[in-house]
C-alpha cells in the first residue's frame, strides 16, 4: 500500500516562553494524499503555523514522526533538506519574499540556480509560468512596480518554478483585497485541478471554503477535519 504524500504520527512541538512551556503542536496526525487541496484554520497559537513550518522542513518536531513522500524527514542531513525544500516544496507567503531589485522573470528564475536544469530550459520554464498567470507583459516589472496580486502571482510562479510536488501557501491573501483574493484562490483551484497538492494556512472562512478539506486546529491538536464540498 503507498503511503500519503505527507503523513505524521504523534507530531510534537514545545517552545519555552518564561517558566512555562507552550504545546505547539500535541501528538499531532495528519495524512494528506497527493491532489488534496487542504485549508487548516485555527486562533492565533492553535499550531497552523509551526505545522506548516515543519511540514515546510523549515523547523523540526520535538517528537513524532513526518514522512514526505515516502521519506522519514528526521533522517536527511541538511544538504538533503535543503534539496527537499527547494525542488519537492513550493512556499507562497503572505508578503510574497520577493527580492525588490530584481524583476518578475528574475524572482521567478531564483530556485532554478539549484536545481539541475539548463539555463535555457529554466529561462522557458518560468516565462511559460509567468504567461499562464497573466504576467506575459509584467516579466521586466520589478515587485514596487506591481499591483499585491500581480506580486502575489510572481510569488506563486516561483513556487512552481522546479515543478514541486506540494505547494505551502500560509496566508497567501492576507495581504489582498477581496476581488484579488478571490482571483488567487481561482487561481489555486485551477492549479489542483490540475493535480498540485496544496496545503494552506488561512484565517479567512471564506478562502477556507475553496479548499476541498478544512483542518481546524486548537491548542496544538487537529479539533476538526472534515470534506469541505
Amino acid at each position: 500500500m503507498t503511503m500519503p504524500m505527507i503523513s505524521t504520527n504523534r507530531l510534537c512541538r514545545q517552545f519555552r516562553v518564561g517558566d512555562s512551556v507552550v504545546h505547539a503542536l500535541d501528538e499531532v496526525d495528519l495524512a494528506i494524499e497527493e491532489g488534496d487541496f487542504v485549508a487548516v484554520m485555527g486562533p492565533s497559537g492553535s499550531g497552523k503555523s509551526t505545522l506548516m513550518n515543519i511540514l515546510g522542513c523549515l523547523d523540526s518536531p520535538d517528537g513524532g514522526q513526518y514522512w514526505l513522500l515516502d521519506q522519514d524527514v528526521a533522517a536527511l542531513d541538511d544538504d538533503s533538506l535543503s534539496r527537499t525544500r527547494n525542488l519537492k516544496i513550493g512556499f507562497v507567503f503572505q508578503s510574497f519574499h520577493l527580492l525588490p531589485r530584481m524583476t518578475a522573470l528574475q524572482n521567478v528564475l531564483l530556485p532554478l540556480r539549484y536545481s539541475e536544469t539548463d539555463a535555457e530550459q529554466s529561462r522557458r520554464r518560468a516565462l511559460e509560468l509567468l504567461q499562464r498567470l497573466g504576467l506575459g507583459d509584467r516579466l521586466d516589472h520589478r515587485p514596487n512596480q506591481l499591483s499585491g496580486g500581480q506580486r502575489q502571482r510572481v510569488a506563486i510562479a516561483r513556487a512552481l518554478v522546479n515543478n514541486p510536488p506540494l505547494l505551502l501557501a500560509d496566508e497567501p491573501t492576507g495581504n489582498l483585497d477581496s476581488r484579488t483574493s478571490e482571483e488567487i484562490m481561482k487561481l489555486f483551484e485551477e492549479l489542483n485541478r490540475q493535480g498540485q497538492t496544496i496545503l494552506m494556512v488561512t484565517h479567512e472562512e471564506e478562502i477556507a471554503t475553496h479548499a476541498g478539506r478544512l483542518i481546524r486546529m486548537r491548542d496544538g491538536k487537529i479539533e476538526h477535519d472534515s470534506t469541505n464540498h
